[in-house]
């Protein structure tokens, strides 16, 4: 039986380009998957779209099918992140989000757990503090959605159960290498013992348990370090938003990592 022309869908607006003289291309984020989108006019002064699908913007939408993009004819508000375009930090950390969904989603294709950590992530930076804590949960849960979630407890090459030491991380095998095996061949880079206690509490711990976490900045950069080199190593592409995410810090002159204190239950 044929689809029906019209349809309608919950979508998160995940990049947008200027398309003609009024017209833009939308690249949404959907529980069934991801859906380039054509919004006529939305560019004009009278179009009332434009402040229902902003980047970020979460909207019911009424889109019509097409060969090539789907067509937005109705608009309805349900969310805009309102405190991400206010601050420029917080935007450029959802960019960095948006910019993983849409590396990790693919078109239909079942995608309601990444729809909703992608809404409680841009809800995240939009509304609470220590930014990079929740940079890195959010890297956990999408790895973890992905399949790719790191192996934290034996090591990725013997088998053997790690010991509370620093260890190593091999990206191309995707977990933690003992002591006895990290310095083979290929060489993997070291992974402090802090830095490992972290990424176990991470993937194990629930929103409101992590917003209670403090790290040193040490293991901080070494953990955004760390997740970074393996999502690229996974996605086989480098991140943008992550380059200007770097470049923006140095320029405001804040690292963003700059707790001093660890929770006993992390380290």
């Amino acid at each position: 039986m044929a689809q029906p022309r019209l349809y309608r869908v919950e979508a998160i607006v995940l990049r947008q380009q200027d398309y003609g003289e009024a017209d833009r291309i939308l690249t949404l984020l959907t529980a069934g998957g991801k859906v380039t989108a054509l919004a006529r006019g939305i560019r004009r002064t009278t179009s009332h779209k434009a402040g229902q699908l902003g980047l970020f913007a979460q909207a019911n939408l009424m889109l019509a099918r097409g060969r090539n993009m789907e067509t937005v004819t109705q608009a309805e508000n349900l969310e805009q992140h309102e405190g991400l375009h206010g601050d420029l930090l917080r935007f450029t950390y959802a960019s960095y989000l948006a910019e993983l969904c849409d590396r990790f989603a693919q078109p239909e294709e079942d995608s309601q757990a990444l729809y909703e950590l992608l809404s409680a992530g841009l809800r995240w930076m939009a509304e609470e503090s220590q930014l990079w804590i929740w940079a890195r949960f959010f890297e956990m849960r999408l790895l973890e959605l992905a399949g790719y979630d790191p192996e934290l407890h034996a090591c990725v090459r013997c088998g053997r159960a790690v010991e509370a030491l620093d260890n190593y991380f091999a990206v191309a095998e995707g977990g933690i290498v003992c002591t006895r095996c990290g310095p083979g061949d290929p060489p993997a880079v070291t992974i402090s013992l802090g830095a490992q206690k972290v990424l176990r509490y991470l993937a194990g711990h629930d929103p409101d348990q992590v917003a209670r976490l403090r790290l040193r900045a040490a293991t901080a950069r070494e953990l955004e370090a760390l997740l970074w080199r393996y999502l690229e190593y996974t996605l086989e592409r480098e991140l943008q938003s992550t380059q200007f995410l770097r470049r923006l810090r140095r320029e405001l002159g804040v690292s963003g990592l700059d707790e001093a204190s660890e929770t006993a239950a992390a380290l």
